[in-house]
């Protein structure tokens, strides 16, 4: 059976998404990217709302793009690779292979997916992995804490939820960003 991590870059005072957008430094450092490309390259189906899958869409195309360094171009072709599922009541159609839209999170679904895939999954994005985590269905989070203390936005967990994690890896960086992996107990 696959696990389902989720996983985002997290400001110091656990926001995942800053109410001014900028979570600070650190995330854009070549030796993060190469680290983020190597854990998740095993992933076999990320799922994404609509908002994290316009952001990350981008990776369809990144390829094309001129004089982009080695170890973007090996995150857009993991990316490429990997299935995609858009939970959205208002995605219309979507712009990369491999993707399709569900209008409704349903956990039943999710579970089925964990116990049929090879490969991990990965729930992205605040507002979806509140959903997965009520659910019961996150066997990891992986944070990428910033140095930036940013003082509202949306919360990497979400609030009335408790949980008893055990770390399992952790890894500072020369950026001052900080890889923590939880595993739930």
């Amino acid at each position: 059976m696959a696990k389902l991590i989720y996983s985002m870059i997290t400001s110091l005072d656990g926001y995942a998404e800053a109410a001014d957008g900028n979570l600070g430094t650190g995330a854009e450092d070549p030796e993060v990217h190469t680290f983020i490309n190597d854990v998740f390259r095993p992933v076999g189906t990320y799922l994404y709302g609509r908002r994290m899958y316009e952001t990350m869409v981008f990776w369809e195309t990144a390829h094309t793009e001129a004089d982009l360094p080695p170890h973007i171009l090996q995150y857009a072709r993991d990316w490429q690779a990997a299935e995609k599922v858009v939970y959205s009541t208002t995605l219309q159609s979507v712009s990369s292979a491999k993707t399709r839209i569900e209008r409704t999170f349903d956990p039943d679904a999710v579970r089925e997916l964990k116990a049929e895939a090879d490969h991990d999954l990965t729930v992205d994005g605040p507002n979806l992995a509140a959903q997965a985590i009520a659910a019961g269905l996150v066997d990891e989070y992986h944070l990428f804490i910033t140095t930036s203390v940013v003082g509202g936005g949306k919360r990497f967990f979400p609030d009335g939820v408790r949980l008893e994690l055990e770390l399992v890896e952790e890894r500072a960086f020369d950026s001052g960003l900080i890889y923590a992996r939880y595993r739930t107990r």
